[in-house]
């Protein structure tokens, strides 16, 4: 047995000097074998060695390159308050002072240390007001609200404090409960009292609490600290890591949305995956809050709020061809709804390129401009079949390619890539589907941390569409399509509509298995989770980074989109806009900024008449409006004739269902596509004979 450990931890010298000198292989070989047992706030070894790994892996390989210093734990400390009581209903202000004072500069060091006293301090303080909040609750619940008095509550996270002493608590939750009776007894769906349905969630959001193990704090503490880098930069600890790769090999199957536990015990939908189960059914949008399962066509529901994260998914996990149904709060609560969805396999087809020839205005001998729009929600690859050495797995510069050539047979003037739901994919393929537009260039720059910057080009001479371009997008725009959408831009080849700017992620994550990090070689079962943890940074040919900007529409339509807070800046400490040497695209030329004013004008002047537009605008002001608002009222009058008279709500989720998430096999014409086209007949009008792009 001394032999095979002595053996191992050779191997394990010969890793850290190899690819990891960064790490004193001393303090890992002490902790290596020791014994790995825990109770609760007395994290194991490895969870203090992940400690001390994820914190030297931040500030070696992080793109920032910022230090684990003061001001990372000052950021770090908020993070995880912020974590554990978003909606500040928990906690009193002397206990975050409490806090503050003690350790709000200590978390770096401690860190470094593989300690974890800042995190179990906090986390059964959090415990024990949870238990005085959930019997003051449950004692409130019981209360006669007149609901004809004229009072609110305040729903804006950020214009609240925590509150000071017990009266403010007790009445911060007299108004909340109130607020959620209101709710749940005007939801026409639920067979369930009010009250009792109330009681059971704050119940079950305690029990859940007291469920936390030291994986879940370590996680969500160490999270806390790496978040405070930038947003996508998370640890996963050994057990969400292993329900990660489960989850991998079992995304196609399902309900088709992605979910996050955020606020007070929500699961809340964050993406809804383009050709799935839910996207198809067309209820479901993002932000949507689902607050009960139920299996099948009659089953129980089961409150889920307050349910760990890894529960929920499994109750609306299944197998394909079985129902589910969930009960779906609305983003701001104001309605609830019960959603049936059947899961099932997503097939390669529903989330593929389709294209449609459209016929839009006339020239000069009377026929009309044949447009062909190529609807692109993600850029994908038969990664298998690209595997076993298919010469025609299927993937997207294939699929466009294909419906390229099929809309020169047809003699189409122009094409508009419709990027409004694409949220990225392959990178590769955003590359080679770009170079379908242009002869050879560079498509993309990346730069990692170390500031080295790597130019990945079309290198296929040749152009599969060498006429006129238009590209649109949405705030849902994101990461890969932004790469396409930028290059066009950059090259000349076309012009941009939609939003004024896409979501702005410019970063690159790589996930690192810190198990094989330890140990150099895959070895399960896994001891230490995995960090994902941004690495490099996306810019555009011209040298300008997508981050926190996006590529901006050089015409940009009135949406509900465009007013939401759904994009990179809008998250806590994006990685900041930079620039890098401009890789000197050629410019083809076909677009001038005298065309773009006339375009412009063009459009806005036709927006100005359209009775549906007008309309539009109307449901975004009133949208802005109530996105705006800081209260709710509680009196009840007013809260239905809000609920009846504000669509606005409704008519976001309804736009994004439409815009964002609808894959219907049919390429939807409506307003918004009947303008895309009137704009695109004026450009192909101001090129004149000018419409074929000249490298």
């Amino acid at each position: 047995m001394r032999k095979a450990r002595f053996k191992l931890a050779q191997r394990f010298v010969l890793f850290s000097c190899l690819s990891c000198t960064f790490v004193i292989s001393g303090l890992l070989a002490q902790s290596l074998f020791a014994d790995d047992t825990e109770t609760f706030g007395k994290p194991s070894r490895s969870e203090k060695q992940v400690s001390r790994l994820v914190a030297q892996l931040m500030q070696r390989d992080h793109l920032s390159r910022k230090p684990l210093d003061n001001s990372i734990s000052q950021r770090a400390f908020d993070m995880f308050v912020k974590m554990l009581d978003p909606m500040k209903v928990y906690f009193l202000q002397s206990d975050v002072d409490e806090f503050s004072k003690k350790w709000r500069d200590s978390v770096d060091d401690k860190m470094k240390d593989g300690d974890y006293e800042i995190a179990f301090a906090i986390f059964n303080r959090f415990l024990q007001r949870v238990d005085e909040r959930t019997k003051l609750a449950e004692s409130l619940v019981d209360t006669a609200f007149d609901y004809t008095m004229d009072e609110e509550i305040t729903t804006d996270r950020d214009a609240i404090s925590f509150a000071k002493n017990d009266a403010e608590v007790r009445d911060r939750w007299r108004k909340r409960i109130k607020y959620n009776l209101m709710v749940l007894k005007n939801d026409k769906d639920s067979k369930v009292d009010p009250k009792e349905k109330l009681k059971k969630r704050y119940d079950a959001y305690d029990k859940r609490m007291h469920q936390t193990d030291n994986g879940d704090v370590v996680e969500m503490y160490v999270t806390a600290i790496t978040s405070s880098f930038d947003p996508h930069t998370a640890y996963m600890s050994k057990d969400s890591f292993e329900n990660f790769l489960i989850s991998m090999s079992l995304q196609l199957e399902g309900i088709g949305a992605t979910l996050q536990s955020t606020d007070d015990g929500y699961t809340v939908i964050k993406r809804v995956v383009v050709g799935g189960a839910a996207d198809k059914q067309g209820e479901i949008v993002v932000e949507d809050k689902i607050v009960g399962v139920g299996q099948g066509e009659s089953g129980d529901f089961v409150d889920v709020t307050g349910m760990k994260l890894d529960d929920v998914v499994q109750k609306i996990r299944g197998k394909a061809g079985t129902t589910v149904r969930l009960q779906v709060l609305s983003e701001d609560g104001s309605d609830i709804k019960t959603v049936k969805i059947v899961r099932e396999k997503i097939k390669l087809e529903d989330s593929a390129a389709r294209g449609v020839v459209f016929e839009e205005g006339a020239k000069s001998d009377g026929s009309p401009y044949k447009i062909g729009v190529i609807d692109l929600p993600s850029f994908y690859a038969d990664m298998e079949s690209s595997k076993r050495g298919s010469t025609d797995a299927r993937s997207t510069t294939r699929d466009v390619e294909r419906i390229l050539e099929g809309f020169s047979d047809k003699g189409v003037d122009s094409v508009v890539i419709d990027l409004r739901r694409n949220g990225g994919g392959s990178l590769r393929e955003a590359i080679d589907c770009t170079g379908l537009f242009i002869n050879t260039g560079t498509v993309v720059q990346v730069k990692d941390a170390y500031g080295q910057i790597q130019k990945h080009n079309d290198e296929r001479s040749g152009m599969s569409w060498d006429g006129p371009v238009v590209v649109l997008t949405s705030k849902f725009s994101a990461s890969a399509s932004e790469i396409l959408a930028g290059a066009i831009q950059d090259y000349g080849r076309g012009i941009v509509i939609g939003d004024t700017t896409t979501h702005g992620k410019g970063t690159v994550q790589s996930l690192i298995d810190l198990n094989q990090l330890v140990f150099g070689v895959a070895k399960s079962p896994n001891m230490y989770g995995a960090l994902k943890i941004t690495m490099q940074q996306f810019y555009r040919p011209n040298g300008d980074s997508t981050q926190k900007r996006g590529v901006l529409s050089d015409i940009v339509l009135p949406s509900i989109t465009d007013k939401m807070d759904v994009s990179e800046k809008d998250l806590d400490y994006p990685v900041e806009w930079d620039s890098v040497p401009s890789a000197q695209p050629k410019n083809f030329g076909l677009v001038k900024p005298e065309n773009l004013k006339s375009l412009q004008d063009g459009s806005m002047a036709r927006i100005a008449t359209s009775e549906k537009f007008v309309k539009k605008k109307d449901e975004i002001s009133a949208y802005v409006e109530q996105k705006n608002r800081k209260t709710a009222s509680l009196n009840e009058e007013k809260y239905l004739l809000r609920r009846k008279k504000l669509n606005a709500e409704k008519a976001d989720k309804k736009e994004i269902e439409d815009q964002v998430n609808h894959s219907n096999l049919e390429i939807k014409r409506d307003y918004y596509m009947d303008e895309v086209l009137r704009i695109t007949v004026d450009y192909l009008k101001l090129l004149g004979d000018n419409k074929v792009a000249n490298n």
